[in-house]
């Protein structure tokens, strides 16, 4: 007999294979495309063989199409939950991003799933978690299936979305309930919307150890975890790690997980394996096609809404040259977030190599796919000395190899962070990336004069980085004086309302020297 362990995470409302930068756009990804493998891996199993089907986080926030959803038609909400459903999933698991919308709505969202929502790490009175675990009974089996959910939540959510809510470490809550779930099951699969924060190979640190991802201790301190789905991450990992077999696949239903587990006629487990399905061959579900194709339609033609015009170009045709030299995106970005806060500097970042920022005409597909995170902002007053120290961690992207500018590794690897590389307005500085890292800011002037190490100043942020995420530990929620709890896109949009004609300007605050 098999057990056969199917997974998607980190999937953030793509269903269909589009990224949705245009009507027509097609790429090796999307939800329907997962289902059409999940659906072939159940129908060529053999009928002793069990089929478990998790999703594991970061289900309904993170596309235009869960942006719909949330924001603009009710109705699309619970269409999304119907299609949800019809997948088959077996249990579900809280991402970090299940919370940006309020716990209003991921309540309406859970109550209409057909499969429970597992969290052992999560205290709370709330009806949206069904359990800290489920046991399937199969030919005399007993599978447990154990979901947990990474404890770093507090540092970047809106307080106000989870209040009421604790999140405990895993590996602690796992040396408590693996012991006890072994006596009463026969195989334990553990479901964690976190990742590693080690080499899989080498052990070696490969982030600072938070407990944002405890994948790594959990396999080295919990003995009985027979089999571990992982996400939160978006990578694309199926290996073995202390023996045990271990998936991550992937981010927008690019991959589906499969961990294989052949047990012998005393049900003892004889051979393991992990691997990822890539979905780029695979065709649409026709089934969730079917049932979609009016609401995708629906998304498309509210995207081309346009909201405003760019007299110049604000389209990001080189992602690193914008980093190097600024952008009048960039620039357009940290206005809008000056004119909501009333401050005269502002931070953003070119989240991804994805974004294509602003043509002519923007429409609402421009604004979600160039900034697709729900962020809101906070205003926070720091030193001077403080402000220097976030802008030579953002130096700290940067390296020189052989005369040409590169992303350094830790930006790139285990997970790519270009998010954590922000560019300011408001302040003029300068980077010489000669020399050595921390010591790179070597002018930072505002309003014509240098900064001195006490001066105060007051920065936008973005709620992420505003809490000190992305190594920027400078920057934290106790600094905080005022904040706008309504999300960029609306501000964008918000923005153009009042000023239909932008006009693109290149900036010249800042320079790299190398």
């Amino acid at each position: 007999m098999k057990i056969k362990i199917l997974s998607t995470s980190d999937v953030h409302g793509y269903w269909y294979p589009t990224n949705y930068s245009k009507p027509d756009d097609t790429r090796p990804l999307g939800l329907l495309k997962a289902a059409s493998i999940i659906n072939r891996i159940r129908q060529n199993s053999a009928a002793d063989d069990l089929v478990i089907t998790i999703e594991n986080g970061d289900f309904i926030q993170g596309s235009p199409l869960t942006y719909y959803a949330a924001k603009i038609d009710p109705q699309a909400q619970a269409m999304y939950m119907q299609l949800t459903n019809k997948i088959g999933y077996d249990v579900g698991i809280l991402g970090n991003h299940e919370f940006n919308y309020g716990i209003d709505y991921l309540q309406n969202c859970e109550q209409n799933r057909h499969y429970p929502i597992l969290a052992a790490n999560i205290q709370t009175n709330s009806s949206v978690i069904d359990a800290p675990y489920k046991i399937i009974e199969h030919q005399g089996l007993k599978i447990a299936i154990v979901g947990f959910t990474t404890q770093y939540i507090p540092h970047w959510e809106d307080p106000r979305h989870i209040q009421g809510w604790q999140f405990d470490s895993v590996v602690q809550t796992a040396k408590t309930l693996i012991p006890q779930l072994r006596k009463q099951a026969d195989i334990i699969i553990v479901a964690y919307h976190g990742g590693f924060e080690r080499d899989l190979k080498t052990n070696q640190p490969t982030e600072e150890l938070t407990g944002e991802n405890e994948g790594s201790q959990l396999l080295q301190e919990v003995p009985g975890i027979d089999a571990l789905v992982t996400g939160h991450q978006h990578r694309s990992i199926a290996t073995k790690v202390n023996g045990i077999p271990v998936t991550q696949p992937g981010y927008q239903g690019r991959y589906v997980g499969e961990i294989t587990l052949e047990l012998d006629a005393d049900n003892h487990i004889i051979k393991q394996n992990a691997q990822l399905h890539e979905v780029a061959a695979a065709k649409l579900d026709a089934d969730l096609q079917a049932l979609s194709s009016n609401l995708e339609q629906q998304v498309q033609n509210w995207l081309d809404q346009v909201q405003g015009q760019i007299n110049g170009d604000m389209i990001i045709a080189d992602p690193m040259k914008a980093r190097l030299h600024n952008h009048p995106y960039l620039d357009f970005i940290n206005k809008v977030q000056m004119a909501a806060t009333k401050t005269d500097i502002a931070g953003t970042a070119l989240f991804n190599n994805d974004v294509p920022g602003f043509g002519h005409k923007v429409s609402l597909r421009n604004i979600l796919t160039s900034y697709p995170f729900a962020n809101t902002l906070a205003v926070e007053v720091i030193t001077g000395a403080e402000m220097k120290a976030a802008l030579e961690q953002a130096a700290s992207y940067f390296v020189v190899e052989n005369g040409q500018v590169q992303v350094a590794a830790d930006f790139l690897q285990p997970k790519v962070q270009h998010y954590n590389y922000d560019i300011y307005s408001g302040i003029d500085y300068e980077f010489d990336l000669q020399q050595p890292v921390g010591q790179r800011v070597v002018k930072l002037q505002y309003h014509g004069q240098d900064v001195l190490p006490q001066q105060e100043l007051e920065v936008t942020l973005n709620c992420y980085r505003a809490a000190g995420n992305g190594n920027y530990s400078m920057f934290s929620s106790d600094k905080i004086i005022r904040e706008v709890q309504i999300d960029m896109t609306e501000l964008i949009s918000d923005y153009f309302q009042k000023h239909p004609v932008v006009q693109a300007v290149q900036p010249t605050n800042f320079t790299v020297k190398y």
